[in-house]
């Protein structure tokens, strides 16, 4: 990808960082800021004004209690606009949900996370948010997610939202107020912006990238219609990145955070919780290796120690819920580097990638759960598991590509891998299906991926499509439109919930046994693994505690079972034996 055409040089007047932010933390306030009659932080007339309902009586976290759930729970990740569309638009909505809390319940998952549902012009399907306080009217409003939450606490299922803290919508009031302000005004001091270089500031203020494809920075026209300074984002250009050293911006999030968590939500994911804090003097970037979707250790964009700062405070503020907890995304291969984000005052837990990214294959797998393992052990943090998620390509394709029927054979054998391992499972809506990616047409695909690439990316729409429920034709009882908002294939017809709940062989039944077992047997304790033997291809490993043995064989030939009685395996034995790409729970 070229560098934007137009650019511009940095001034001392212009800059709105300071120039050491520190490896402790971000700039502090100078003064308190201003709060309301609750000792809430109050803002400026430009900050979203929504005039939400207080939240319902009685509401709070599932149970307060209970602060160490989030250890061993298995997480259901709904993508809202794909799961279940009640009022007949094709896109899903907080309805819809509501709907399908009893298949939830019957799954029988822990707590659910929901991709972005906050009010956003949708340019990044939610994850630019123009109001952080409201609900978008695609999915419906406050008053239906306080009844989600009512309702999915009543079948004991928690409910955690998607966190967006590292930039807004380019149509937030703030974003707008600085597009309107002056470059050296308190309005572009909530973002980080810059003078260009070269002749005229025509050139950007560095050479990053953006994560979606072309440059990281688009030039505003000032007031006077002059070609004017540079604004950063490591995204879309409609979502610009915040400043984190400008005190409103902490105490806006602050706002967020009370604004949900004081209506009974049960924590957060974080986007993005490796960014936020940018580098003072904003360096070039190596570009030898760069991809989109992708980032290094040594990305300056990413991973810089003054996000630690910002992490402890929000933790401060969730410690005052208990109950409540928080996943980050952090997308940081050195293990030392990705436990600083769970020390005991930052975050609950951390996503770890590295099994969604192994290959179907022994050795890397095992490298993969070692890995993850070790990350967490220097500060005694809980692990977590996933195969997929609304961004990664799902492990039906990634492991038998055109082979629907391996694909599907392999992904059962990792979920008894993931679902033996201690800490928690994160499980992207319709991986209990053994749902597929699917090849969309160009003019099907909405992901601003493909845009911003040039249409030489196709992006992540192929995992995004709709959830099939009933029925023989699409849109499957997903919605009573005949278009959704993505398309269904025909070949979904024997994956719908309605078929696999009839089949105790299916992929979805699977699912249930094994998280049934998973909370209710003894076996599964223990906070780390035992390796055993295996034959060539094959892994096995014991949870050090309870004595649950998992067996994986990813070799071309059935092997024989270790000892043990066995409590499940992915597909049936063949004459005594574990038949290849498939895995075994045995005691």
């Amino acid at each position: 990808m070229s560098v934007a055409q137009d650019e511009p040089v940095a001034e001392p007047g212009a800059e709105v960082r300071t120039d050491e932010p520190g490896i402790e933390g971000v700039a502090e306030p100078e003064a308190e800021a201003p709060t309301d009659e609750t000792g809430h932080p109050e803002f400026a007339d430009d900050t979203p004004a929504t005039a939400a309902p207080p939240p319902p009586p009685g509401a709070g976290q599932l149970d307060p209690d209970n602060t160490h759930w989030w250890r061993s729970a298995v997480f259901y990740q709904i993508y809202p606009r794909s799961f279940s569309d009640l009022d007949g638009d094709g896109v899903g909505d907080l309805a819809g949900i509501i709907d399908k809390l009893g298949y939830l319940e019957l799954l029988g998952v822990d707590a659910l996370w929901l991709s972005p549902i906050m009010r956003s012009p949708m340019a990044d399907h939610g994850y630019d948010v123009a109001d952080p306080r409201d609900i978008d009217p695609l999915f419906g409003d406050v008053e239906t997610f306080d009844a989600l939450i009512a309702e999915a606490h009543d079948r004991d299922i928690r409910v955690t939202m998607d966190l967006v803290p590292n930039h807004t919508s380019d149509q937030h009031p703030w974003f707008v107020a600085a597009l309107a302000g002056e470059p050296d005004g308190p309005e572009r001091a909530r973002y980080i912006f810059r003078d260009g270089l070269g002749d005229n500031g025509d050139d950007p203020p560095n050479n990053w990238h953006s994560v979606f494809g072309g440059p990281a920075w688009t030039r505003v026209t000032e007031a006077d219609g002059s070609p004017g300074q540079w604004y950063l984002h490591i995204f879309a250009a409609e979502q610009p990145d915040l400043n984190w050293e400008n005190p409103e911006v902490f105490a806006d999030l602050e706002t967020t955070l009370r604004f949900w968590l004081d209506r009974g939500v049960d924590g957060f994911r974080i986007d993005v919780a490796h960014g936020m804090a940018k580098p003072a003097d904003l360096p070039d970037m190596d570009l030898t290796n760069t991809t989109l979707l992708q980032n290094d250790d040594d990305d300056p964009r990413f991973n810089n120690y003054a996000v630690h700062e910002i992490h402890r405070r929000i933790r401060k503020v969730i410690d005052e819920y208990p109950g409540a907890a928080n996943v980050g995304e952090i997308w940081v291969d050195d293990n030392e580097r990705f436990a600083e984000y769970l020390r005991p005052d930052e975050l609950h837990l951390g996503f770890n990638f590295r099994l969604a990214k192994a290959d179907f294959d022994p050795a890397a797998i095992r490298a993969a759960i070692e890995n993850s393992l070790e990350s967490v052990l220097s500060v005694g943090g809980t692990p977590t598991w996933t195969l997929s998620n609304h961004d990664v390509e799902r492990e039906v394709t990634r492991y038998g590509g055109d082979d629907l029927t391996l694909g599907v054979h392999r992904a059962r054998a990792m979920l008894l891998v993931e679902m033996a391992l201690p800490g928690s499972v994160f499980i992207y809506n319709g991986a209990e299906l053994g749902l597929p990616n699917v090849d969309l047409p160009d003019d099907a695909l909405t992901d601003p991926v493909w845009e911003r690439s040039g249409h030489t990316e196709r992006g992540r729409d192929g995992c995004r499509v709709p959830l099939p429920w009933e029925g023989t034709a699409p849109p499957f009882g997903f919605s009573t439109a005949d278009t959704t908002w993505l398309p269904i294939p025909d070949s979904w017809a024997p994956l719908t919930v309605e078929a696999q709940l009839e089949d105790v062989h299916s992929t979805l039944s699977l699912y249930r046994q094994a998280i049934e077992m998973r909370y209710e047997r003894e076996e599964f304790t223990g906070d780390t693994v035992e390796w055993y033997d295996a034959p060539p291809g094959c892994l096995a490993f014991r949870r050090s505690q309870g004595h649950l043995i998992c067996a994986l064989n990813a070799s071309d030939a059935p092997v024989p079972l270790p000892p043990g009685e066995l409590l499940l395996t992915s597909i049936p034995l063949v004459e005594g034996q574990l038949p290849p790409n498939s895995a075994a729970w045995l005691i």
